[in-house]
């Protein structure tokens, strides 16, 4: 159970706190002044906390709809009356369970495990584990017996050339909360290139992973400006394997942060979350016809176009972002395509691999 008053916490946690914290009984119900003791305690912000309180649980409601196909939340009187002056309350159905054990769950955590063996990070990798450890000892007899148990003996994963690196369960304990609860975060930080680490400040934004890495993504401290590309220029990301420490620090992040332009998928948009030369180019290669294939089954982009020149090379067009991951896919590729533009790009990869062949040739 959440220690914290529930409105201190982001949307999705909020609602399943609310999830465990109602009632499983209909004699049991209760009313929104009830539940506001444990979702806010902020009189200054009572009006907003429970408004937030009401859209939080038509929001559960609609997930529970949605997704489990279910009307297990119930309200009195129930949801789309008019209450007319009555107080409305309250409660989940004792037989529903968010966590139903079925072959498909199971499936899901065997898939899971299998999927990411090779690429999350221990602490990771062992939550998964312990998962299907529980699930295996309610069901294991009747999962292996069924079709889709049957699969487990037919899937295997290979492993990533390069293995994920060791994360601190400390800092990632820190990471965590500083994240839940909207609060400042104090680490210590190693870039790839220095012996000596750094003491610094971080206003906690979110974890990317990207491939078997995990990197922390936030804001150095600045003062709140009216021009967002201002505070742009205070974004930063910090591998979590390079963080040695990290405190959180009692003083919230300011307002700002919460800024729309600033979620996750803004700061993706704007090319923020990785090492980028510019945002998205118009790449032309030219592609050797065999090697072209993948292409088609795993395109570069939505708007990708591939045309045949001749029986050995097709033209593939897209509208892509110029990351260093790109750059590292196109050096890959070597002798089976060639980068027609854009002109900066093809320079860069020409360097590439120049120097590369100079390191064979020596």
């Amino acid at each position: 159970m959440s220690t914290h008053p529930i409105a201190s916490y982001n949307k999705s946690a909020r609602l399943f706190i609310l999830y465990q914290r109602l009632p499983r009984h209909k004699d049991k119900a209760v009313s929104l002044t009830e539940l506001m003791n444990v979702y806010g305690d902020n009189p200054d912000h009572y009006t907003n906390e429970r408004k937030n309180l009401e859209n939080d649980l038509t929001s559960l409601n609609q997930i529970f709809n949605d997704v489990f196909y279910s009307d297990a939340l119930m309200r009195l009187p129930v949801w789309g009356q008019n209450i007319s002056g009555q107080t409305a309350r309250f409660y989940i159905e004792s037989n529903f369970s968010i966590d139903v054990i079925n072959e498909q769950t199971v499936f899901f955590w065997q898939m899971l495990a299998n999927y990411t063996a090779n690429y999350l990070p221990a602490p990771f990798k062992q939550s998964i584990t312990d998962k299907l450890s529980q699930l295996h000892r309610q069901e294991k007899t009747n999962f292996n017996q069924s079709k889709l148990g049957q699969w487990q003996d037919h899937l295997i994963t290979l492993p990533s050339i390069v293995q994920a690196p060791k994360l601190d369960s400390d800092v990632l304990a820190s990471i965590h909360q500083a994240l839940l609860e909207n609060k400042q975060l104090k680490i210590t930080y190693r870039k790839k290139w220095d012996e000596h680490a750094d003491v610094r400040m971080v206003y906690p934004k979110g974890l990317i992973f990207i491939d078997n890495m995990v990197y922390l993504t936030g804001f150095n401290p600045v003062d709140d400006h009216i021009d967002n590309e201002v505070l742009l220029e205070s974004h930063r990301n910090f591998a979590v394997n390079r963080i040695t420490t990290a405190k959180v620090i009692v003083k919230s992040i300011p307002d700002w942060v919460g800024r729309n332009v600033f979620s996750l998928e803004n700061l993706r948009q704007l090319g923020k979350l990785e090492i980028n030369e510019c945002l998205n180019i118009k790449l032309v290669l030219k592609v050797q016809k065999y090697a072209c294939q993948h292409l088609y089954e795993r395109p570069l982009s939505s708007n990708q176009t591939i045309t045949v020149i001749n029986e050995t090379w097709n033209e593939v067009r897209a509208t892509v972002t110029n990351t260093q991951r790109l750059q590292d896919w196109l050096v890959g590729m070597s002798q089976l395509a060639v980068v027609v533009e854009p002109a900066e790009l093809k320079a860069v990869i020409y360097e590439r691999l120049q120097s590369g062949m100079k390191l064979y040739t020596k």
